[in-house]
């Protein structure tokens, strides 16, 4: 496994096992996988299948997003547990209800299942994303995003934007910053909540995760990437993806930027308090 390190900005700590219920080992680390689909019943059920084979995944969860075919039929009887919106409510809104999900699904008590997001139409392919996940179960980072075999260095205008807004806000230059294929620790996606619409989302988690001071890896993975789908590659769908990643870089570049003029005031009104702090962090 390759991997080109994003961030070192505290020390990795190790995975905390867990105390079980009362007669039963603790369970360690785990993952679930959280796949969206859309009017995907023609690969959904291999994607899944491929999804449980991966080592380290316990729970496989399918969010249908308001299909008009039987995807949730198909996912349910490859093994996965499924959840339906009635209507397309978006892959962001669905990744938040499946996080959801699988937080009411994680014992008591236990560590927090890290997330590996999913395209549903990856079918068989879903399998190479396996080397993300020993990534942040092992403590390498909080967030493991694959490379793709479809492109080494993302082009476009989108990935552009992205890319600069965590140069300038980190130093690190992500060789994929749109990478929609992802696993994500609990507490780094409840950093990025709630998460941005659209394509924005991915440059956004990148962003938040990072001025959290949690860490991001990007992983080689052998996964044959699906293109978009056809009304995606349209003039339209192209403008909408570059004016929803254009919106959450924005929205974190103010947010970064209200957070530090918050805090220098704070500093000169209350001098004594920042003295305070800054010796709290010699100790």
């Amino acid at each position: 496994m390759s991997e080109s390190a994003a961030s070192e900005q505290r020390p990795r700590r190790s995975p905390r096992g867990s105390r079980g219920r009362r007669g039963t080992p603790p369970r360690g680390p785990a993952v679930a996988a959280l796949i969206v689909a859309h009017d995907q019943a023609r690969r959904i059920a291999a994607t899944v299948r491929a999804a449980l084979a991966i080592p380290g995944v316990d729970l496989v969860l399918v969010v249908d997003d308001g299909s008009t075919d039987n995807t949730q039929d198909l996912a349910r009887n490859a093994g996965a547990v499924v959840v339906r919106h009635p209507h397309i409510r978006g892959r962001s809104a669905a990744v938040e209800t499946g996080a959801s999900v699988i937080a009411m699904r994680d014992e008591p008590g236990a560590t927090p299942r890290a997330i590996l997001m999913l395209d549903g139409n990856l079918g068989h392919h879903a399998i190479g994303a396996a080397p993300l996940v020993p990534a942040v179960l092992e403590g390498v980072c909080d967030l493991a995003v694959a490379l793709t075999e479809a492109q080494e260095i993302a082009q476009g205008m989108p990935s552009g934007i992205a890319r600069t807004a965590v140069e300038r806000a980190t130093g690190w230059s992500p060789r994929q910053p749109l990478g929609r294929i992802r696993c994500v620790t609990r507490e780094a996606l409840e950093v990025a909540m709630p998460l941005a619409r659209g394509a924005g989302l991915e440059a956004a988690m990148t962003l938040d995760v990072l001025q959290a001071g949690l860490t991001i890896t990007e992983v080689e993975c052998e996964i044959r990437h699906k293109g978009h789908a056809a009304d995606e590659r349209t003039m339209l769908a192209r403008a909408n993806r570059y004016r929803e990643v254009l919106t959450a870089v924005s929205s974190r570049r103010l947010r970064s930027t209200a957070s530090s003029t918050r805090a220098s005031v704070d500093r000169r009104l209350h001098p004594a308090r920042g003295e305070a702090a800054t010796a709290k962090e010699d100790r």
